[in-house]
């Protein structure tokens, strides 16, 4: 394994494919959490989706002030 941090946030995409579920089930898999709902746009080589994933520990820090 690698000593890479791992990013808090991450946006995939792709076309919709299984391959694609797999990434993202695979993120789920690493501790990842969806954030908000997925994407779809139709592009040139047909469907293309996109859905953001968090860390837990992004959802849980503290939110700043406002005055």
């Amino acid at each position: 394994m690698t000593d890479t941090p791992r990013k808090a946030y991450r946006l995939l995409t792709g076309p919709d494919t299984a391959e694609f579920c797999l990434r993202v089930s695979g993120a789920l898999q690493e501790g990842y959490r969806l954030w908000g709902g997925p994407v779809m746009t139709l592009g040139p080589d047909g469907m293309v989706v996109g859905q953001a994933v968090v860390l837990p520990d992004y959802l849980e820090a503290p939110k700043a002030e406002s005055r």
